[in-house]
């Protein structure tokens, strides 16, 4: 047995993660490689490994034959009887081979040889690794800038995070942990070559299947995602159990889920909305914080107008339009949004809507008005109108109630 080579092989096997028989391959290369170094060819070469005991033969088959023309070939009937005497002519003679005899160039060819194909076979078990993880998150450690990149050690392979994948403004300290969405992994020569990317859209969704358990086992699916990343995320939601409610799921206890993807996220703002087939719906809902008073979708030309109350208007475009930008891309409608006095304008809503809803408006105040002083005093953030002549409209935010005065 073997025995040294034998560890060396089981240690390889271990640390490097290249299997044993590979490396015997390479083994059995090596050695035809070295006696076509020392012979000239090895056509005639025969070796034979034991797999279990690392023991080997290397032998060179030759003819007998009555007249030597090529000695690496061929060899004397005389010869052949001095090693056993029932050789006869046309018969096959095996000479034994000592890798001791190669000379030193084609010893160090071997040598070159397997530490080459150990290096490639290294380089195939992490290229295998991280590409299995394609398309998933890994954490990974800063090690430092090169230029405006950022070099990132996954652990067995170092990833480059360039300029275009990283959220702007965000700036990153030596031995610092994140989290990364491996975008595409390249088999090169050099080794792998690892895309990672803190701009994705699927990082945010991979974040919430990592911590939310409901997405994770397929009760709530993300049917949607759109990312302005390092500003705002818009993700639309669905559950397969009705009773299981996936914006609830998703949002946690008191935000606990929600929470820990944004400070992942350094702070990025995420909305989170259900999902709908109902095109109307679904661009309603994609909207929010903003209110809507009608949506008219066309599914063919997947175009949609959206009309918002006056007051409601800017933020349903968003700032610099970031709010029905997104939404545009979640439900990949798109959206045109009027205002009520637009759409009065434009013919898409009647001349009196404007008193209709202010009637309606009146009727609703006046109401809760009632009901608040018969109940208790109103509070002190709230204005109440103290001329009956003028008109207010009444918008419900979610802390407090406001009232804005509209001219006649």
């Amino acid at each position: 047995m073997n025995t040294e080579l034998l560890e060396a092989l089981n240690i390889l096997e271990k640390e490097k993660e290249i299997s044993k028989e590979t490396l015997l391959d390479a083994i059995e290369n090596s050695l035809l490689n070295a006696c076509k170094n020392h012979f000239g060819k090895a056509d005639n070469i025969k070796l034979i490994m034991d797999r279990t005991t690392c023991d080997y033969r290397l032998f060179a088959e030759k003819t007998v034959v009555e007249d030597v023309e090529d000695k690496l070939e061929e060899i004397s009937i005389e010869d052949a009887r001095k090693i056993d005497g029932k050789y006869e002519l046309g018969d096959i003679v095996q000479i034994p081979i000592e890798s001791k005899s190669f000379g030193r160039i084609a010893t160090q060819n071997a040598k070159n040889l397997i530490l080459q194909k150990i290096r490639e076979e290294e380089r195939k078990v992490v290229y295998d690794q991280y590409f299995e993880k394609e398309k998933d998150i890994v954490t990974g450690i800063v090690q430092r800038y090169i230029g405006r990149n950022v070099s990132i050690n996954l652990g067995k392979a170092d990833a480059m995070l360039t300029e275009n994948e990283q959220v702007k403004g965000e700036v990153f300290k030596p031995t610092e942990r994140v989290k990364l969405y491996i975008v595409e992994v390249k088999n090169t020569t050099k080794g792998p070559k690892i895309l990672v990317s803190r701009t994705h859209p699927e990082l945010v969704k991979r974040l919430f299947e990592a911590e939310v358990t409901e997405v994770k086992d397929g009760v709530v699916e993300i049917k949607s995602i759109a990312r302005e990343a390092g500003s705002r995320t818009k993700i639309a939601v669905w559950s397969n159990d009705p009773d299981v409610d996936p914006v609830g799921a998703c949002v946690g206890m008191n935000g606990s889920r929600v929470n820990a993807i944004v400070n992942e996220l350094r702070g990025e703002k995420i909305d989170i909305i259900n999902w709908s087939d109902n095109p109307a719906i679904l661009i309603e809902n994609a909207l929010s914080p903003a209110k809507v008073i009608s949506v008219m979708a066309d599914p063919d030309d997947k175009t949609a107008g959206v009309i918002v109350p006056d007051y409601q208007l800017s933020l349903a475009i968003g700032k610099e339009g970031q709010n029905a930008r997104l939404a545009a891309r979640l439900t990949g409608y798109k959206i045109d949004i009027k205002s009520e006095t637009q759409a009065i304008e434009s013919g898409d809503l009647p001349e009196n809507y404007l008193e209709m809803s202010e009637g309606v408006y009146e009727e609703e105040y006046e109401e809760s008005y009632e009901e608040g002083y018969e109940e208790e005093q109103p509070n002190e953030e709230y204005a109440y109108p103290e001329d009956e002549e003028q008109e207010y409209d009444a918008y419900v935010g979610e802390d407090e109630i406001t009232f804005q005065e509209i001219e006649e």
